[in-house]
């Protein structure tokens, strides 16, 4: 992060690259084509709309955010670059967030490499991860970024080999990437040692979690092996990492930690009935393998079903029920010393995601509800936008939380918020 007086430096940064770019692209021995040059403009803001004790400051967002992707492709490799220079009035700072700069290797017709930093993504849930073990920004999905934003970059080395029986995807992530969560610093939450909600300014500075050390064998490590039979996409998955969010806590360092976890799916997505459903399971194998720790989370059973299909022209439904089931629950309450804060030992969530085009499908009305009647709490994200030319889209939406002050959804119902964005994009 940089702040605001360095903001010129990298005005100035962005306009020798496009002015370089665009002498080295006019010169007759390179090939035009070979470099494409993509990127946005875009305004957002978003505030509070209920009162927040914990919260001096209503607005959540209010930034600028000026997107370079560059890209360049030959025969056997490709090279991408996505960066964000963003100024941040919430915080008062500029930042610089590189979501992609890697080279993408063709080694032979059985086997691919990228590395570098990039956004990964797998698994067949709608805002929904269960075997998708990459990192995620959970603040920006809150507050009212785009939804492309709720996946974070990691540095890694993603290798896939190719066969006629089934495909293999590894990625590997020498240096741990946890979830952007929230810290208190924009939201507000439920602290069970306290027994009501904090914030930054409450607690008198963000939470920093303890992260693992930068040792080798403190990485990540993910496969995947894939194919499709009949018309059905099937999928096994494995996961050898952390918890990705800080859920162990450091009685040492007195601060909330990540602790070593392993996790092992399966997932099938295909036609049914007119739509898709899918199917995903998963294990999170804890290293508390008797649950009696009170510092360390248990291991989880988690299982998703989901449902899509357009009901009319330019309607579509899609349905999902998620379901989180505690290991060894007993001894969880047994040792917990706030056993009336800990989670129910099956977590059930009902999704539904209805979208409607019009105007020539310039026009996109959106909800996607989350509702939880084990933590009795709710999640509403309606959202409108428009194309207004091919270069400018409009969006606004909103952010609804509420229910019981303990679950997670009901925890954030004091940051309940609106929002409206602007992007050019070239």
């Amino acid at each position: 992060m940089l702040r605001g007086e360095k903001i010129w430096l990298i005005v100035c940064v962005l306009a020798a690259g496009l002015g370089t770019a665009r002498t080295v692209l006019a010169q007759d021995d390179w090939d035009v084509a070979a470099l494409e040059i993509h990127g946005f403009l875009e305004a957002a803001g978003a505030a509070r709309v209920v009162g927040d004790p914990a919260q001096p400051d209503d607005f959540v967002l209010g930034e600028t955010r000026f997107r370079l992707d560059l890209s360049h492709y030959e025969d056997r490799t490709d090279l991408a670059f996505k960066g964000d220079f963003i100024a941040d009035a919430v915080t008062d700072e500029i930042v610089i967030d590189i979501r992609q700069a890697s080279i993408t290797l063709r080694l032979a017709d059985w086997l691919d490499a990228r590395v570098g930093r990039q956004v990964l993504t797998w698994g067949t849930g709608d805002f929904i991860f269960i075997n998708d073990r990459f990192p995620k920004d959970f603040v920006s999905f809150f507050i009212g970024r785009d939804d492309e934003f709720l996946k974070a970059p990691s540095n890694s080395l993603k290798t896939t080999f190719y066969s006629g029986l089934a495909n293999l995807d590894v990625v590997w992530t020498p240096i741990f990437a946890p979830d952007r969560g929230i810290t208190g610093e924009r939201l507000s939450f439920f602290d069970p040692s306290v027994g009501g909600s904090v914030s930054a300014t409450t607690m008198g500075q963000p939470i920093e979690p303890l992260l693992p050390a930068k040792q080798l064998g403190n990485g990540e490590l993910a496969g995947r092996v894939f194919r499709t039979v009949g018309g059905y996409e099937l999928a096994l998955y494995g996961y050898f990492g952390f918890t990705k969010l800080p859920l162990a806590y450091d009685e040492a360092a007195s601060l909330p930690t990540y602790s070593p976890m392993n996790a092992y799916g399966a997932s099938v997505r295909g036609n049914l009935l007119r739509g898709i459903a899918n199917l995903e399971g998963g294990y999170y194998d804890s290293e508390d393998a008797e649950g009696n720790d009170p510092n360390v989370p248990n291991s989880q059973i988690r299982g998703l079903v989901g449902y899509e299909r357009e009901l009319f022209a330019n309607f579509g439904l899609g349905l999902q029920y998620f379901l989180e089931w505690i290991q060894d629950y007993d001894q969880l309450i047994a040792s917990s010393a706030t056993p009336q804060f800990e989670p129910d030992e099956l977590r059930h969530t009902f999704t539904t995601r209805l979208t409607y085009r019009l105007l020539l499908q310039t026009l996109t009305l959106s909800l996607f509800a989350f509702v939880s009647p084990s933590d009795e709490d709710a999640y509403l994200r309606p959202s409108l936008s428009y194309r207004w030319t091919d270069a400018v889209t409009m969006a606004a939406g909103g952010n609804i939380m509420f229910g019981d002050e303990t679950g997670f959804f009901g925890q954030l119902g004091n940051n309940t918020n609106v929002y409206a964005r602007i992007r050019y994009s070239f």
